[in-house]
C-alpha cells in the first residue's frame, strides 16, 4: 500500500505502471529492492538498456555461498538454522538450506562457507537424520576440504554425558578434512536461544565481509527481517488454547497414571500432521516454589530481572525456571555455593551425576546441605524454564481444530515425599478442563507417513508411545489407505494398562489394522516387551520390509528403542539370510530411505 500511496502522490506513473510495479516489489526482499532501485538510477542517469541487467547482475554477486546444514531429532536444530536462513537473507548473503539426509557429502568440496547445527541423540549419538552424513563424513568420504570455512552449533543437555556429542564429531571430521573454522564450535544447553542468537550475530559479521552484496542489512536477531515467513504462533509465541478434556485412561490398579488429553485450537489457525508434536508451556507448583524459597530462606516478595522485567521472585520461578528437574549445571552449581562435598565430587563422575540429576528435583539437590542464598545466586544457578514436546495422538483430518495428546504423568517419592513431573502434572493436576494452556505445533518431517497410501507400516509403540500411531490410523482411516497396517503395543497388564483398547478393537473389526502384537509385560511370570514380539513375528516383519513397508518406533530412547533396534537387526539376519554386517547395512539402507524412522526422547 505504502509504494502505490507514494507513487500516486508523485504521479509519474500511470496506474498500470504503479500495479505492475507492486508486483514485483511484493516479490522482491530487502537486498533485490536495493539493487533494482540503484539498477534505475543508473538507467535514469545514463540511458543504460534494459539488456544490460544480466551483467550487472552477476556483477553484483558475491564469490560464495552460504550453505546452512541442520541434523535434528525433535526439531530444535532445524528452527535454529532457518532463524539462520533468515538471517543470511536479511543480510543479502545468498544462502542454502538443507537437512542433512538430503545433503550429498561430495558436495562440501564445492562449498565456501558452511553452518552446521546438530543436535544429539540418546547417549551421544547422531540424530536419525544424520546417521548417514555423520559416517560418511567420518570416513572421510567429503575428502580435502581445504577451502571450506565452517561453523557448528551443538544443541544437547548437559545432564547428559556426551554433551553436544555430534556437533563435538562434525568440528573435529571438518578440522581433519582441512576445513578451517570461522569461528569457535558453540555448545549449547537446553536453554539455547540466547547463546544461538548471540553466535550467529559474530558469525555474520564475519561472512558479511565474505559473501554478502553492497546492499546487506544489519542483521538484527529477533527482529521480523530476521525471521523470514513463519506462523503466527510459535514456541515464542505460543496460542493460549482452552483444555476440553482431561481423561485417565489406565485402570484404578494400574500403576501409572496415562491422560488422554484434547486441547481446542479453535481461531488459532494451527495445523499439524501425523508426526508432529506439541509444545506445551506450563507453570511450576505454587506449593514447590514456596518449599524451595523456604530452604533458601528467601523471601517470594524479593524483586528480581527476568529478560529486562521486574518480577517478584515468587513469579519468577513459578514461571520462568527449572524446577522440577534436577541438571548437571545446577548440581555444579549449587556446589560451589554450599561448599557440598558430596556434590562435588558427583560433577566430576558423568555416569553417577546424571543417575543422580534423574532422581533429584531442584528442592532435593538443595535439601542435602540446604544454605541461606540470595535471589541472584538461586536464579544465576537455575536455568530457564523451556515447553514439553507431547507426540501429537490425534490427525486434523478426524478431530479438525483439536490437538489430542497421551500424556504419562510423572509420579515418584523422594525420601518418602511425592515428587511429580513439571508439564505432565500440570496438565493432570493444576489445570482445570477449559483451563487455559500455551502450546504450539513443533514440526517433524523426520516421522511422516508414506505419501503412498498402500504402502505397508509396521508401528511400535509401547506405553505413551502409542500417541502418533492413533493419529497415523486416524489420518489413514480418513484417507481410506490401502496399505496393511501392523502395530506393536506393551505395557503392563492387559486389564489396567491397555490404551485406546476400544479403537484398536475396532480398527482391527474393521480391517484397518491388519495385524495387532500385543506385549503386557507382566501377566505372566517371564517378562516379555515389544522387541520380543517383533523377533517371534520376525518372518513376518521381514516379508513386509520386503514388500516395502516404513518401519516406525516410538517412546523411550534410553532402552526400549535400543532394544527394538538390536531386533530388528537380528531379524533380518536370521530371516533375510545375512551376517551381522549385512544386517546392519540393510537397517541403515532402511533409514537412509526414511523407511525407518523413530521419534524417541
Amino acid at each position: 500500500m505504502l509504494l502505490k500511496e507514494l507513487a500516486a502522490a508523485a504521479s509519474p506513473l500511470n496506474e498500470q505502471q504503479v500495479h505492475k510495479l507492486t508486483q514485483v516489489a511484493a516479490e522482491l526482499n530487502a537486498t533485490q529492492l536495493a539493487w533494482v532501485s540503484g539498477y534505475f538510477y543508473g538507467i535514469s542517469q545514463h540511458g543504460q538498456a534494459i539488456a544490460a541487467a544480466p551483467t550487472a547482475a552477476v556483477a553484483a554477486q558475491p564469490a560464495g555461498k552460504l550453505t546452512i546444514l541442520y541434523a535434528s531429532q525433535t526439531g530444535n536444530a532445524k528452527g535454529v538454522a532457518e532463524t539462520l536462513k533468515a538471517q543470511a537473507d536479511a543480510s543479502g548473503i545468498a544462502a542454502e538450506l538443507y537437512n542433512v539426509a538430503d545433503y550429498k557429502i561430495k558436495q562440501l568440496k564445492k562449498e565456501t562457507h558452511v553452518i552446521i547445527v546438530a543436535s544429539t541423540n540418546g547417549e551421544g549419538e547422531a540424530p536419525d537424520d544424520a546417521i548417514e552424513f555423520h559416517k560418511q563424513l567420518k570416513s572421510g568420504k567429503a575428502g580435502k576440504l581445504d577451502g571450506l570455512s565452517y561453523g557448528v552449533i551443538g544443541l544437547g543437555d548437559s545432564s547428559y554425558e556426551f554433551f553436544c556429542q555430534t556437533g563435538k564429531d562434525f568440528d573435529e571430521y571438518l578440522s581433519k578434512a582441512g576445513a578451517k573454522p570461522l569461528l569457535a564450535r558453540l555448545d549449547c544447553d537446553v536453554d539455547y536461544e540466547g547463546p544461538a542468537a548471540e553466535w550467529s550475530q559474530s558469525a555474520f559479521e564475519l561472512l558479511k565481509d565474505a559473501l554478502a552484496g553492497e546492499a546487506a542489512n544489519e542483521v538484527i536477531p529477533g527482529t521480523p527481517a530476521t525471521q523470514g515467513v513463519a506462523s503466527l504462533y510459535s514456541k515464542k509465541n505460543p496460542f493460549v488454547a482452552e483444555l476440553s478434556t482431561n481423561q485417565k485412561i489406565t485402570g484404578r490398579d494400574s500403576d501409572r497414571d496415562v491422560r488422554h488429553i484434547e486441547i481446542s485450537l479453535e481461531d488459532s489457525g494451527l495445523t499439524y500432521q501425523p508426526g508432529d508434536a506439541l509444545g506445551v508451556w506450563f507453570s511450576n507448583d505454587e506449593a514447590l516454589v514456596d518449599s524451595l524459597l523456604q530452604l533458601v530462606e528467601l523471601s517470594g516478595d524479593t524483586e528480581v530481572k527476568v529478560d529486562d522485567k521486574t518480577l517478584s521472585l515468587h513469579e519468577a520461578l513459578i514461571n520462568h525456571y527449572e524446577l522440577t528437574q534436577g541438571y548437571a549445571s545446577f548440581v555444579q552449581a549449587y556446589a560451589e555455593l554450599s561448599g557440598s562435598d558430596k556434590l562435588k565430587a558427583l560433577v566430576d563422575d558423568k555416569a553417577a551425576l546424571r543417575e543422580y540429576c534423574a532422581s533429584h528435583q531442584i528442592q532435593d539437590i538443595i535439601a542435602g546441605q540446604p544454605v541461606a542464598l540470595t535471589a541472584e545466586q538461586l536464579l544465576g544457578a537455575l536455568r530457564k524454564l523451556t515447553p514439553r514436546l507431547y507426540s501429537i495422538a490425534s490427525s486434523q483430518a478426524e478431530v479438525d481444530e483439536e490437538v489430542h495428546l497421551t500424556v504419562g504423568v510423572v509420579r515418584f517419592d523422594h525420601d518418602g515425599q511425592p515428587r511429580a513431573g513439571g508439564a505432565s502434572s500440570y496438565l493432570a493436576d493444576r489445570l482445570e478442563e477449559g483451563g487455559k494452556v500455551r502450546v504450539f505445533v513443533e514440526h517433524n518431517d523426520n516421522f511422516r507417513l508414506p505419501a503412498d497410501d498402500s504402502t505397508p507400516v509396521i508401528m511400535v509403540g509401547p506405553g505413551t508411545g502409542i500417541a502418533p500411531f492413533r493419529a497415523f490410523m486416524q489420518e489413514r482411516d480418513d484417507r481410506g489407505a490401502e496399505g496393511k497396517n501392523w502395530l506393536f503395543f506393551g505395557n503392563p497388564h492387559f486389564t489396567q494398562d491397555f490404551l485406546y483398547q476400544l479403537e484398536w478393537q475396532r480398527y482391527v473389526k474393521s480391517g484397518l489394522l491388519d495385524k495387532i502384537s500385543l506385549a503386557f509385560s507382566r501377566d505372566q511370570a517371564e517378562k516379555v516387551y515389544v522387541q520380543h514380539k517383533l523377533k517371534q513375528e520376525g518372518a513376518e516383519v521381514y516379508a513386509w520390509l520386503e514388500q516395502g513397508a516404513h518401519f516406525y518406533v516410538c517412546g523411550d530412547a534410553n532402552k526400549m528403542a535400543k532394544d527394538v533396534h538390536e531386533a530388528l537387526i537380528e531379524l533380518v539376519a536370521e530371516h533375510g539370510g545375512k551376517t551381522r554386517e549385512q544386517a546392519e547395512d540393510y537397517v541403515d539402507a532402511l533409514r537412509s530411505a526414511k523407511r525407518y524412522q523413530r521419534d524417541v526422547y
